[in-house]
């Protein structure tokens, strides 16, 4: 299963790259695919490449639905096999 995640761009640098915060995160990704990104802008980052911008809000959304299903998860504790 792969995973495209929101994160927002807090630097552009050389080369159509950018980096990019994922809660809490620094990370170095490509902005090749996508046109027009700003500081401040929400993209939906795959494998290392930026795929697409994305509404803040939505971007927001997704972010809180991610910890929220985190949460979830240890609140659950450690699987058990039976």
């Amino acid at each position: 299963m792969c995973l495209a995640i929101p994160a927002q761009v807090v630097e552009l640098r050389n080369n159509d790259n950018a980096l990019v915060d994922l809660a809490g995160v620094r990370k170095e990704i490509s902005l090749a695919l996508v046109e027009g990104v700003v500081v401040g802008d929400y993209v939906i980052v795959h494998v290392g490449y930026a795929l697409n911008k994305v509404d803040p809000d939505e971007a927001e959304k997704t972010l809180k639905l991610f910890a929220e299903m985190g949460e979830a998860a240890l609140d659950l504790g450690p699987p058990t096999l039976h």
